[in-house]
């Protein structure tokens, strides 16, 4: 588990629905029995296809998640910090990310960094 996981604790502080699910799957949401959030995972028990692991870096809540979290942050130094456990995350665990997530929380940094120092 990354320093980035840790912080944003998806298990515990995702509320994820059948709908947000079959809608990541590009499935009917009637082909879905249960969803279980694990710890590291998402669980889809699927009528089509028995059980599926969907990664939470790979929900659009992840996302959102991360931004927040670049947006929290007060000094350059905090903000540099969850840059570099973001770049750490990213390599670790490529396969999970998408392109555009990474180029839109640089953006992201980018309007932080701005802020933080028009402030100061």
């Amino acid at each position: 588990m990354t320093a980035l996981f840790r912080r944003i604790q998806p298990s515990q502080k995702f509320r994820i629905t059948k709908r947000q699910i079959a809608k990541f799957l590009r499935i009917r949401e009637s082909l879905i029995i249960k969803v279980e959030t694990w710890l590291y995972v998402v669980f889809v028990h699927r009528q089509d296809r028995g059980g599926q692991f969907i990664s939470y870096r790979q929900l659009w809540q992840w996302q959102n998640a991360v931004a927040c979290q670049l947006q929290k942050c007060s000094t350059r130094q905090q903000l540099q910090q969850l840059w570099n456990n973001i770049k750490v995350d990213h390599k670790k665990h490529k396969k999970q990310y998408k392109d555009s997530v990474i180029s839109f929380l640089e953006t992201v940094r980018r309007k932080c960094q701005k802020s933080i120092i028009s402030i100061t």
